[in-house]
């Protein structure tokens, strides 16, 4: 039988002189052989660190800091703190982090005995607070103060030092989840403070609802841990001669890659700092980036790094190809830096353009080893800052770093706009509706994914680019009516629920 041929290679349709997007591209499906639990997703974030899923949360002031850096390495993905702060405060960041080991971080809330609790907001959203000595987490534990039993007394206004109760036992910060549940039931307690080795500082405080809440999630997978044993958490930092001593107090904080996080990052500002990093701490992979051309990576790949992010313009905040007219497609960009990467053995992380599921499955399938998520990880209980209610829905703030907001911060840097009188936004403030846990969220996404590689016949990440490569997958290109109808159409409502 003569089978006429299915679609193209990607070396013919990514060389035809267009930038696509991801929605842009679809790929054929080719033949099943093996089922859906037999898909594996582990990969490389540079060209030293593992990850059991090829998830990153991006270094945004709206998305990673302490509580991501905790869910994403529970998950077996990481995140990268941003750099929107002070040396000393992003350090404290990476520093609370990694003195955890249950898949989530609290904030527990400390008074000292001359304190007053005057109503149930001084308790925020815990079941109790803790008394120590000075008021803070750093001197002695006296106690604590449970809200059930705060609310039994009646009265307006109590001292701390009335109402304090003994602390019975305090279990250690070292304890992963389940010895901490374990911990509970032992000792028959419903709440426990959870303090560090060193000075008994409280780090965390475990209670009885949260054994319940996180075995209702989907069950966890391997954990990204370092040589030490703890979370692996990133660090993003800029090219500016000040962010040498920055550096060092990232290093000091245990942080197990830097991220060079500039928008445009073919600069001999980075591939300076590329080289200083690598001579300061030899040991420390450093990421490179942004890129979006074969060219811009070839230079950082020859300075030096281990890992490539690739983007510039593509984050639903960002607005650089809009005001600045330079950028790429996010499919085409991650193609032919993979391409020119995989050569050198160097990973790539798709950065931005990350909506759904099959977002994913284009971007590793493409050549990314990773995928780093902004807007899709920034209204989960994880990402920084309150929910409001926005046109009677739950929301939180989301920002691009290169809004006039966030460059207020200090993120102008990373536009090399740090030194201008004179700024121009290059994002957007918006808001993202609730999600959720990433600890429920992201199980469910990285399932979805395995579905799409199975289609493809791909049993992994690193299956799916030799696929890619030898011709086996076929792409096209689809039309405006083709994306419509590849996604819901011709309903007079609908209600969807991706799980």
């Amino acid at each position: 039988m003569d089978i006429e041929e299915d679609g193209f290679p990607a070396r013919r349709l990514f060389n035809q002189g267009y930038s696509y997007t991801y929605d842009d591209v679809i790929f054929l499906p080719h033949y099943i052989d093996f089922p859906t639990e037999d898909v594996t997703l582990s990969t490389k974030l540079t060209r030293n660190i593992d990850l059991s899923i090829p998830c990153v949360a991006s270094p945004m002031d709206t998305v990673s800091e302490s509580s991501m850096a905790v869910a994403m390495a529970a998950l077996g993905g990481i995140a990268v703190v941003h750099y929107n702060n002070t040396p000393a405060q992003q350090a404290s960041i990476i520093r609370s982090a990694k003195s955890r080991r249950i898949p989530f971080a609290t904030h527990p809330i400390f008074k000292s005995p001359s304190d007053l609790i005057s109503s149930t907001r001084d308790f925020a959203s815990s079941p109790c607070l803790f008394v120590t000595q000075s008021g803070d987490s750093k001197s002695n534990l006296l106690g604590l103060v449970s809200r059930s039993n705060w609310e039994k007394l009646g009265a307006k206004s109590v001292r701390v030092g009335d109402c304090v109760e003994a602390v019975a036992v305090s279990g250690s910060s070292r304890f992963d989840f389940d010895q901490a549940a374990a911990f509970l039931d032992e000792n028959g307690v419903d709440c426990v403070a959870l303090v560090s080795g060193e000075g008994g500082e409280v780090v965390d405080v475990f209670c009885a609802e949260d054994v319940e809440r996180i075995r209702g999630y989907p069950k966890l997978g391997l954990p990204s841990l370092g040589a030490d044993g703890e979370f692996m958490v990133g660090a993003a930092m800029g090219t500016r001669e000040e962010d040498k001593e920055r550096l060092d107090h990232l290093v000091s904080a245990g942080a197990n890659v830097v991220v060079l996080d500039s928008s445009q990052g073919n600069s001999i500002y980075q591939l300076d700092m590329i080289k200083y990093v690598k001579r300061r701490f030899p040991e420390l992979d450093v990421i490179g980036g942004n890129v979006v051309t074969a060219y811009q990576a070839h230079n950082l790949i020859q300075a030096g790094v281990d890992g490539l992010r690739v983007g510039m313009g593509s984050g639903s905040i960002c607005t650089t190809q809009e005001v600045c007219a330079v950028g790429r497609g996010q499919a085409t960009a991650v193609y032919k830096v993979a391409s020119i990467a995989s050569q050198s053995g160097v990973p790539v992380i798709a950065d931005g353009g990350i909506s759904n599921s099959g977002h994913i499955v284009k971007a590793l399938t493409l050549g990314a080893s990773t995928v780093m998520m902004g807007s899709f990880l920034a209204g989960s209980n994880e990402a920084p800052g309150a929910y409001v209610i926005q046109d009677g829905r739950r929301v939180k703030k989301y920002r691009g770093m290169g809004s006039l907001e966030a460059m207020t911060k200090g993120s102008d840097a990373r536009y090399l706009g740090d030194k201008s009188k004179l700024k121009v936004a290059q994002g957007v403030v918006g808001a993202v509706a609730d999600k959720g846990s990433v600890l429920r969220f992201i199980p469910y996404t990285m399932h979805a994914v395995k579905q799409g590689f199975q289609d493809l016949g791909a049993s992994s990440i690193q299956s799916a680019h030799e696929l890619l490569r030898s011709n086996v997958l076929r792409l096209e290109v689809r039309s405006s009516a083709a994306q419509v109808e590849g996604g819901i159409h011709g309903l007079l409502s609908y209600e969807k629920k991706s799980f």
